[in-house]
């Protein structure tokens, strides 16, 4: 019999890499499909913002809607929901597209609180950071899977029949996690509050609750402004800038992912042992300056050049938010720890919708994707001052 920590892990890592598969199919899906319908295909910006619009119309609503409905249930249930409307994606409109993105960013605000609420319950102590890193790998996981499988895909039946086969893999998934929800999932709270009370405020003020969260939350803010930047425009701006087929495009981005699963599990063993601050101060440092070098490369470069620098940057760009997570979660009062992973996801998917549609104003108005990089990397420095001193310790 495994340990319950473990089961619970499993699960949710599984649930989390769907999740991520889902939303990772649109910027890899993108340049096909907008190539047919004619759009801009900086429009991506907006289809991403979407998808994180919805994700923060679900935490909004409150986190005490998902306790009641069941952390896994909701998790589950939300999945189903982004899995099936792929199907709207095949309508010629963008309308019907942002709506469509919109549905699939409901995994993803599920995602951190029933992670946080359920690895919180069941990991040792000694574990914390690395378990959370862990669960966290499977967003990079589920971007691998993507950038593996779709533009084969795409390039054999069209992308149309792709997104179906992916929206059948999520669901299969899904419902393959279904029996052991049971082992995992809180008491059912809707017995214990006749009245649902939703207060839109309550996730955001729990991250003033204890020393150094609201710092710790802004970190996660001014590095997510690097990531959002590599995994929605990375593609983009390799087959449109740089001319590189949408296959080669997808093995770097496969590879980006691939090394930020690695990463994450790596950022969460090392600061299970120095320290989750420290850590994040190095992760915020090799961030920007991994995404200087993405800014400044050059069409002659030897293929293998960009794949490691694609490698490098997946282990640091994409690779600091379990350790982020794990550090909201240890610092929180332990009766809000969904409150706070809820305000802590609020933060980073706000500035994950802003950060990409002004990167996409920023390429519609200049057309330099290596300008927009460049303003990126400057923000995943701005984490350093946040860190300083926040322990007394870097």
């Amino acid at each position: 019999m495994l340990p319950p920590w473990i089961v619970a892990l499993a699960v949710i890592l599984v649930l989390q890499t769907a999740a991520a598969f889902l939303t990772r199919l649109i910027p890899v899906a993108s340049p096909a499909f907008m190539a047919e319908f004619g759009w801009d295909q900086s429009w991506i910006g907006y289809l991403s913002a979407a998808n994180l619009a919805g994700a923060l119309v679900l935490l909004l609503a409150g986190v005490e809607l998902l306790r009641r409905i069941g952390y896994v249930l909701a998790f589950q249930a939300t999945l189903i929901v982004g899995a099936l409307s792929l199907v709207l994606f095949h309508v010629p409109s963008l309308t019907v597209a942002l709506f469509a993105s919109a549905l699939v960013g409901l995994s993803n605000a599920a995602a951190n609180p029933a992670g946080a609420e359920v690895l919180q319950r069941f990991t040792p102590e000694a574990r914390r950071n690395l378990v959370f890193s862990i669960k966290q790998a499977g967003v990079p996981l589920g971007g691998v899977v993507a950038g593996l499988t779709i533009p084969p895909l795409i390039g054999i039946y069209g992308w149309r029949t792709a997104l179906l086969i992916a929206a059948a893999g999520a669901v299969v998934v899904t419902i393959l996690m279904l029996p052991f929800r049971s082992r995992i999932e809180a008491p059912h709270e809707a017995k214990l509050a006749p009245r649902m009370r939703i207060d839109l405020a309550v996730p955001l003020r729990a991250l003033k609750t204890a020393p150094g969260l609201p710092r710790i939350a802004a970190v996660g803010v001014a590095l997510s402004v690097g990531q959002s930047s590599w995994f929605t425009f990375a593609m983009a701006y390799l087959v449109i800038v740089h001319g590189l087929s949408l296959a080669v495009a997808g093995l770097v981005f496969a590879v980006m992912q691939a090394f930020g699963v690695a990463g994450r599990i790596a950022a969460g063993w090392i600061a299970d042992r120095i320290g989750s601050v420290v850590t994040l101060a190095a992760m915020a440092a090799l961030s920007g300056t991994f995404t200087i070098l993405f800014a400044l490369f050059k069409p002659e470069w030897p293929l293998w050049s960009l794949i490691l620098l694609a490698a490098f940057a997946g282990a640091t760009v994409a690779g600091w938010n379990g350790v982020e997570i794990a550090e909201v979660a240890r610092r929180s009062p332990r009766h809000l720890i969904g409150e706070t992973a809820a305000g802590n996801t609020i933060l980073i998917y706000l500035i994950n919708m802003i950060a990409p549609t002004a990167f996409a104003a920023f390429v519609a108005a200049t057309g330099r994707f290596d300008l927009a990089f460049m303003i990126a990397a400057v923000c995943c420095w701005l984490s350093l001052p946040l860190l300083w001193g926040v322990d007394r310790r870097l």
